[in-house]
């Protein structure tokens, strides 16, 4: 995403702030800095994670 880019919020209207997300995805836990709608938590996932991290937490678990 471009520093420059501003996004707002579909749900309440007011603009994303970056802020330290946590997850907890297929009972292990990551947080990654995403933006987040202040109001309403709401989070905005970049494409890169969806495929990126998402898919390596996937694979750490079937290591296992």
């Amino acid at each position: 995403m471009n520093e420059e880019e501003k996004w707002i919020c579909r749900n309440c209207r007011c603009e994303l702030e970056q802020r330290k997300t946590v997850f907890d995805y297929l009972s292990l836990t990551f947080s990654e800095e995403l933006l987040r709608c202040p109001k309403c938590g709401r989070v905005l996932i970049p494409r890169e994670l969806a495929i990126g991290k998402m898919v390596e937490v996937e694979a750490q678990l079937e290591e296992k």
